[in-house]
């Protein structure tokens, strides 16, 4: 675990907030796995070193392979994913860094093969939500694994 101090705590300056945003987050309700390789995606992306240490052993205890997490970096590349998870993580990088041009008509025809509208909705609220968090987190430089214990991660065994 990182000796690096976070700069402030934001749940505990501003409780109503965080408990709003953590209920907010927890609402959002999809398939386990691929919500993981979206958060994953998405701190990856936004250089959230809390986030991603998170993410990942949230992944491993929800039996996630090893190889796959190894591989959401270079998803392009990787034959280790499904149809339906290459589209999510193509919409969470479109969303995470948005191109001056927006997302593209083929993406968003491409999410919609694979999504229902309703999936799609959902997964969009959880792109969102984990790049809050990112920011959050990026901003008050959290240390990766210093609230493992609070959210139960220490029993992922990956310390």
């Amino acid at each position: 675990m990182s000796t690096q101090q976070a700069r402030l705590d934001y749940a505990q300056q501003s409780p109503q907030l965080f408990k709003k945003y953590l209920d907010f987050s927890m609402a959002i309700k999809m398939d386990e796995a691929l919500a993981l390789l979206v958060d994953i995606r998405a701190s990856q992306l936004n250089g959230c070193a809390f986030c991603l240490d998170m993410h990942v052993k949230q992944a491993r205890m929800h039996g996630e392979r090893e190889l796959r997490l190894h591989h959401v970096a270079i998803w392009r590349e990787s034959q280790l994913f499904t149809p339906r998870e290459r589209t999510a993580l193509a919409w969470t990088e479109a969303l995470t860094c948005i191109a001056p041009e927006g997302v593209s008509d083929a993406l968003y025809a491409e999410a919609s093969e694979q999504f229902s509208q309703e999936e799609l909705a959902t997964l969009t609220w959880r792109v969102a939500a984990i790049n809050g968090w990112n920011r959050m987190n990026v901003a008050v430089r959290n240390p990766p694994g210093s609230k493992d214990k609070m959210f139960g991660l220490d029993k992922a065994g990956l310390a």
